[in-house]
């Protein structure tokens, strides 16, 4: 697979975990974090979803 083909990492370079062991900066959980570089893009993209799911329950 060609890297410029690959599920970008929502990584913003503020690497903190929560007390829900979830990434202050990404949103990503701990797991998610460790086990990225070996994902599908498809399991890429439904960490993704879940990334998008946390952020909106952040904002509200």
């Amino acid at each position: 697979m060609n890297v410029a083909d690959k599920v970008r990492s929502p990584c913003v370079s503020i690497c903190a975990l929560d007390e829900n062991d979830l990434c202050i900066g990404c949103q990503r959980s701990g797991d998610e974090i460790t086990r990225w570089s070996q994902m599908s893009n498809e399991e890429r993209r439904e960490v993704l979803r879940k990334v998008a799911e946390r952020e909106s329950k952040v904002a509200n």
